[in-house]
């Protein structure tokens, strides 16, 4: 078989500061493994580097090593703040760029912008120190090291001549005024797998000779095997060990005189006995000094193969292989997106799959050997035993992830993870089935149906998106690629019916249909962290947490409807989930005696409600997102569909006749509309006028760029909630937080977040496929023009696009007031992917490259380049 996937850019861009590194009695990731320690200190569970790759077990990596002259240590990782440094949680402090990627990783490209100035690492961590949460990140750009172009374009591409043959090439553009050296060292290395758990069997790399146009290097592995690294004659070839030096670490004396550092202290410090002259080690490098004249471009170029006989291996051979790669990137692109699409957008696209496939990376987390510690290794504190994630023993994490940002966020989230899936359908379904189908796995999932949230705190509540992300790669791959993989979706449906049980069970104190529910991702949207319980036992009912609840019976009722095409047994438990969602529909909207509900026929709004212990409920009536959402709980079927299965039909009809009480507030699939299409919805057609009113209103909801997470009226209205303790407001806050409520960097109080706008404007689409053209609203409301829902949520979608798509004035709202990004022809078309955007604005905040979920405007721009002006169901 051909493991075409085996080599991949699967190297992390941080691992230090990460939960799986963190060895201390009091759970500070941050402060027990730093960045001043990551260029020094081997680490336990996986590795890091500049615009790397790795094998899919990361056994060896390859990865950039640069020095610019003055810097005081080597650039081999990406610098950044850790989150009690910044003034608004983690935050990277570098300018990279994904490029280019393709699915099985056969080609891969990508920018890093290297100053020629000392790197400001003191003056970041200082200034940003200084700052509060009241203002901006202080960023790399603000410190003048790219003033009159001095730094370095250092561009990267990975091309594969065979599946186990890898072109690498390193091309350095020099944007200076004058002539400047940078020093250029390809590195490879194994993994440190030797030092902890007693296997003490070390791979290695040997110097295996050289000829006129290339030197040899020989990496040897038990498990992996063998492998070449071809590389151009260098200035030199440095060697040592992926070993800690722990006299710098510890202070204590090192074991062997060759260790991971060795390369910084020999180009930088001058110590030649820092490397191994007998020239091998678990970590080799050759050395280019490169003078680049202005405006011009060195290159290198390396090979790593799996053949030691390779003829001219840096020449023709590489030359073709780097042509024939590029090509068929462009030419599976333009496969994948065949509608019409402007070259700004078709940029747009390319770079946001580019970034979901770089953000992917390998993953090692063995939960319970984590916890006990290695047998090389003191014993760790017995706090961790009761301490973060103990109660995870069953999770074995060896497996490559989407992650949600490769540097901020590196490790799997799941809300996340099954945003991703529904983009990286589009150009790889296995990919995208094996994430969803790997956390619903006995070594992910826990034995009670819990999936785990994220590493922080794998007991956390994201979300119940897996179902609804299931159905929509199933149906995305069957509709692309003409497959339907059943098969995938029964395995993921049976585990799911483990994890929606855990949900009824654990969510809904009262059994009353309404849910509580918790964090669930939305971080500070309300007045309280809804993490925690209140002591008094003290609940919130949460309308985003019922509609997650409501969503997550419709995305199994679908599920099950495609299942019982073939196998009837599956009309059962659709039955069982319709009539969940009819409970749960008559619940949030109050209409039984026995529950209160979250609408709130004043305001024409669902709201969370607070229930203290032997007080009246309170309703918190803060326009957030969270009341958006009930929109999103919807399907709809045609009747061919819903008349296909007799015995679900026939109990939904008995339903309807006999328990007429428990559907006169919802839409439901007892009606049918003029084109002989059924709804199930929480939200009926009176209240979805009235949400939509505030929802399409740009003093309130509606921005320049999407959907706010909060209300505009907050801003001269802040909600207020008086308690014994003090007062608790809300109001509105469109860029970054400025409370440390639930983290640092994260902000659901005015931003514009791309997960619920793009679940929105699939509802809209789904209302429309029921109302049709005549149903018609406002939009903008108070502008005196009408549109059906389709145009509406095409609206949206242009609005989400134009985040990135330059428009009339030239600029990119997502880059903000960064006139050097706007305008320089150098950075022109180079697109972060930020986690979240400024209100009023549109300019990009949090994560730089959360490419994850905000890689969904490629999803957009693909249905509007197919579906704008035209009526069909979005599937």
């Amino acid at each position: 078989v051909v493991r075409w996937r085996r080599w991949g850019t699967y190297l992390s861009q941080r691992q230090w500061g990460t939960v799986r590194e963190d060895y201390s009695p009091d759970g500070d990731a941050w402060g027990f493994f730093p960045f001043d320690d990551a260029h020094a200190r081997a680490y336990r569970w996986g590795e890091d580097g500049l615009l790397g790759l790795s094998d899919d077990r990361q056994q060896l990596c390859f990865a950039l090593a640069l020095w610019n002259g003055v810097d005081e240590c080597l650039k081999e990782r990406l610098f950044g703040l850790s989150n009690p440094q910044g003034n608004h949680g983690e935050d990277v402090k570098e300018c990279y760029y994904y490029l280019d990627n393709t699915p099985t990783h056969s080609y891969a490209k990508a920018l890093y912008k290297y100053p020629q100035m000392p790197f400001p690492y003191r003056q970041l961590v200082s200034v940003n120190a200084a700052r509060t949460r009241l203002e901006p990140e202080f960023e790399l750009v603000d410190t003048g090291v790219f003033d009159g172009d001095k730094y370095f374009d250092v561009t990267i591409e990975y091309a594969k001549a065979s599946a186990e043959d890898i072109c690498i090439q390193i091309e350095a553009c020099n944007r200076g005024p004058e002539t400047a050296t940078l020093h250029v060292l390809p590195t490879l290395w194994f993994r440190n797998t030797w030092s902890w758990d007693g296997d003490v069997r070390r791979p290695a790399i040997a110097w295996a000779g050289d000829s006129p146009t290339h030197a040899m290097l020989a990496a040897s592995h038990t498990k992996l095997g063998d492998r070449t690294f071809y590389v151009q004659p260098a200035n030199a070839v440095l060697f040592t060990e992926n070993d800690t030096n722990r006299q710098h670490v510890f202070g204590e004396a090192n074991p062997q005189p060759y260790v991971k550092d060795a390369f910084d202290r020999y180009l930088i410090h001058g110590e030649t006995a820092a490397v191994n002259p007998a020239r091998f080690g678990t970590k080799a490098a050759p050395v280019y000094a490169l003078a680049i004249e202005r405006g011009r471009t060195a290159r290198v170029r390396v090979r790593l193969a799996d053949s030691a006989t390779l003829p001219d291996p840096l020449g023709a051979s590489f030359d073709a292989a780097l042509a024939q790669r590029r090509r068929e990137a462009d030419e599976f692109y333009a496969r994948v997106s065949p509608y019409p699409l402007s070259d700004s957008s078709r940029q747009v696209q390319r770079q946001a799959f580019a970034g979901l496939l770089w953000t992917k990376q390998y993953y090692n987390y063995l939960v319970y050997r984590w916890l006990e510690g290695d047998s090389n290794l003191p014993s760790p504190s017995p706090n961790r035993k009761r301490g973060r994630n103990h109660g995870w023993k069953n999770l074995e994490a060896d497996n490559i992830w989407s992650m949600p940002d490769d540097w901020e966020y590196p490790w799997f989230a799941a809300w996340d993870t099954a945003f991703h899936c529904v983009t990286l359908a589009l150009i790889d379904p296995v990919f995208a089935k094996n994430q969803l189908d790997l956390l619903t796995r006995e070594w992910y999932m826990r034995p009670d149906g819990k999936i785990p949230a994220y590493e922080w705190n794998f007991s956390d509540t994201n979300p119940p998106v897996f179902a609804w992300a299931a159905h929509r790669v199933y149906q995305i791959e069957r509709k692309v690629y003409g497959r339907a993989d059943r098969q995938f979706l029964e395995r993921v449906f049976q585990k799911l019916l483990l994890n929606f049980t855990w949900w009824c069970n654990r969510a809904d104190v009262d059994g009353l249909n309404v849910f509580q529910g918790g964090f669930l991702g939305l971080d500070n949207i309300g007045v309280f962290d809804r993490s925690t319980r209140f002591p008094d036992g003290s609940r919130i009912d949460q309308a985003d947490g019922t509609t997650w609840m409501a969503s997550y019976c419709l995305a199994m009722l679908g599920i099950a409807v495609e299942l019982a095409q073939q196998n009837p047994v599956y009309e059962d438990i659709a039955t069982k989930f319709f009539e969940h969602f009819v409970y749960i529909a008559d619940a949030i909207n109050g209409t039984s005696d026995e529950v209160e509900g979250l609408w709130d026929e004043q305001t024409g709004f669902y709201y969370d409600s607070m229930h203290p212990i032997g007080r009246p409920t309170v309703p918190l009536r803060i326009r957030s997102i969270v009341g958006v959402l009930p929109l999103i709980a919807t399907v709809t079927a045609d009747e061919a569909d819903f008349q296909s299965l007799p015995e679900f039909s026939k109990r939904v009809r008995w339903f309807f006749r006999n328990r007429p009480d428990l559907h006169a507030n919802a839409a439901n699939l007892g009606a049918k509309s003029l084109r002989g299409r059924r709804l199930l919805a929480l939200v009926n057609e009176e209240r979805l006028r009235r949400v939509l009113a505030k929802v399409l209103d740009e003093s309130e909801f509606l921005s320049p760029h999407g959907i706010r997470s909060l209300s505009k009226y907050h801003a001269e209205h802040p909600f207020e909630l008086r308690l014994d303790v003090g007062t608790r407001m809300v109001d509105y806050e469109p860029a970054e937080s400025t409370t440390d409520l639930f983290g640092g960097n994260s902000n659901w109080r005015g931003p514009v977040w791309f997960p619920p706008n793009y679940l929105i404007i699939e509802a809209l689409q789904r209302y429309h496929y029921y109302f049709g053209d005549d149903f018609m609203v406002e939009c903008p409301t108070g502008s005196g023009k009408f549109m059906n829902l389709w145009d509406v949520a095409t609206e949206l979608s242009h609005r989400l696009i134009d985040l990135f798509v330059p428009g009339t004035d030239g600029r990119r709202p997502m880059l903000g007031a960064v006139e050097k990004f706007q305008s320089d022809p150098h950075f022109a078309g180079l697109l972060p992917f930020y986690e979240y955007f400024h209100g009023d604005t549109g300019a990009g905040l949090g994560a730089m490259h959360q490419t994850g979920w905000t890689g969904l405007v490629a999803k957009l721009l693909q249905q509007c380049a197919e579906y704008c002006g035209q009526e069909k169901n979005p599937v």
